[in-house]
């Protein structure tokens, strides 16, 4: 399993190196395919991945994914509160017009999914489409990844206090601190190592630190978040797409929250 599950993992960061390297519409296409099969993970899970509420989600995705497209090509501004609008409008409609059909719960879980799965994970493009883009965009995997390795390092040596007993036994107080830490150092050794490059200051270095820490805590609250979803429908993993790891929510849970955090952090203060 540990031989399945490293060989997964390095084939990973290959893929991710190449796509986002390459960037451009070809990571475009990639974080659509990600979001409709993390979209379809979830649904799954609700059991609504087959009928009209999924169906809808699907469309809900690659109608988000296709605004980005226009906006990235200077055809109009992106507008997420009108996509709510119409993510609302939709669910709620289908909710009237096929009464008693689909139950409240289903659109408040099919309206999460969309938001979940579909437009938090589009930030890893959008990320990569900002000035700079090219450099600030791996903050996402150093907040993320890189957390949760400096975490798991950390916590095995001197974990003691248990930070979620219920939902996640094994992750401690000193883990989070050293996943932090951890992940503040990484980003200043990688901010340091391209500081020419980008043309930023030591200054900006430091900042650069902090918009990583200020990502690998909220990535933790990823993690767990979509351990609670399993925990909450007796689920061990979310898809078998991806060898030793489970399905892309499985291995984009702390992806999925870092990197709309790091989208805006690096949009106002990486100029």
């Amino acid at each position: 399993m540990f031989r399945t599950r490293l060989i997964s993992g390095i084939v990973l960061v290959i893929l991710a190196l190449f796509f986002i390297i390459t960037g451009n519409w070809l990571l475009w296409t990639v974080c659509l395919a990600l979001s409709l099969i993390g979209l379809m993970e979830l649904f799954r899970v609700y059991g609504i991945h087959k009928n009209l509420l999924g169906w809808a989600g699907y469309a809900l995705v690659v109608l988000y994914y296709g605004m980005i497209a226009l906006s990235v090509n200077g055809f109009f501004p992106m507008n997420g509160m009108l996509f709510l609008m119409i993510v609302l409008m939709l669910y709620l409609s289908i909710m009237v017009f096929q009464y008693p059909k689909y139950h409240s719960t289903q659109i408040t879980q099919a309206i999460f999914g969309v938001l979940y799965a579909g437009v938090m994970l589009s930030f890893l493009f959008q990320t990569r489409m900002l000035k700079m883009g090219n450099y600030t965009v791996w903050l996402i995997f150093l907040s993320s990844w890189g957390c949760d390795t400096c975490a798991y390092c950390v916590g095995k040596l001197f974990g003691k206090h248990k930070m979620s007993p219920i939902l996640s036994p094994k992750k401690s107080v000193e883990g989070a601190i050293g996943g932090v830490v951890g992940t503040a150092l990484l980003t200043y050794i990688y901010a340091s190592l391209f500081a020419q490059n980008m043309g930023i200051s030591t200054t900006e270095i430091v900042h650069l630190s902090l918009i990583g820490a200020a990502g690998a805590l909220i990535s933790m609250v990823g993690d767990l978040t979509a351990s609670a979803i399993k925990r909450n429908y007796d689920v061990k993993d979310y898809g078998r797409l991806i060898p030793g790891h489970g399905g892309v929510l499985d291995r984009f849970d702390s992806v999925i929250f870092t990197a709309p955090v790091i989208y805006f952090l690096a949009y106002y203060f990486v100029k």
